[in-house]
């Protein structure tokens, strides 16, 4: 769950924690159709009926993302100097 978890980062732009508690690995279908953005909305409707990321997890796996707030690991880069010649 925590590599699904990992994957879902990528498709909704934000950190997802693996809170399920779950062990072992699982074959997972999922079928969604992606946010587009409002570019989409502006547009025909989309062919393809398919629900939205969150509603598919809920509806298909029974899974629910909720937002909250956590740490976050963070790079700080003090300065940055070009290298000497040689």
């Amino acid at each position: 769950m925590a590599a699904f978890a990992n994957l879902l980062s990528l498709g909704v732009g934000r950190p997802v924690v693996d809170e399920t508690g779950l062990p072992g690995a699982f074959d997972i279908d999922l079928t969604y159709s992606p946010d587009l953005g409002a570019a989409a909305s502006q547009t025909a409707p989309p062919v393809n009926a398919a629900p939205s990321l969150f509603t598919a997890l809920e509806e298909q796996l029974g899974l629910k993302l909720e937002s909250a707030r956590g740490p976050v690991n963070v790079v700080v880069i003090d300065r940055v100097e070009r290298p000497a010649e040689n």
